[in-house]
């Protein structure tokens, strides 16, 4: 495995535990929660630049900026235009993905910036095809992710 794609699913390891931190009824302590939030930051921006070698390679870092710069807290005041530009990258390769888990997590964390309804269905579509007695965990939890983000759209809702 290539040094980029390494880093890309360290960075999306470390934003999905910062996203799921005291999710397992463990306490969460500010220094903990204050370092992984800066060490996301830090590695998101870092990866920001990288360029890819390939289309998976591309998909698994777009995927790790997207989550990255979604778990973390902090802003340097370019986080908004940052996650723009993940977006439009990711728009130019889901065309040429194939159907597979991948696709399926970045239609998700998509669907979850822009609550675009063709993004949620064509998961869906992908997901329709796998085999629902052999899920592996990973399957299994984009299946509950996704529905989640489909369920909680806030901040997309207006919240009277």
């Amino acid at each position: 495995m290539n040094d980029l794609l390494s880093c890309a699913r360290e960075l999306q390891h470390l934003a999905h535990k910062l996203m799921y931190l005291g999710m397992d009824g463990e306490s969460i302590y500010s220094d903990d929660f204050t370092r992984l939030n800066k060490e996301v930051l830090v590695e998101s921006d870092s990866l920001f630049a990288a360029k890819s070698s390939g289309i998976e390679e591309e998909a698994n870092l777009c995927l790790a900026l997207l989550m990255g710069y979604n778990a973390t807290i902090y802003d340097n005041g370019d986080k908004r235009e940052k996650k723009q530009a993940v977006l439009d990258r990711i728009y130019n390769i889901l065309k040429q993905l194939p159907p597979s888990l991948l696709k399926v997590r970045l239609l998700a964390f998509c669907y979850g910036e822009i609550y675009e309804e063709s993004l949620l269905q064509e998961a869906y579509d992908i997901i329709d095809g796998w085999d629902k007695a052999t899920l592996n965990s990973e399957q299994t939890e984009i299946i509950e992710e996704l529905k989640n983000i489909e369920e909680n759209p806030y901040p997309y809702c207006c919240i009277d």
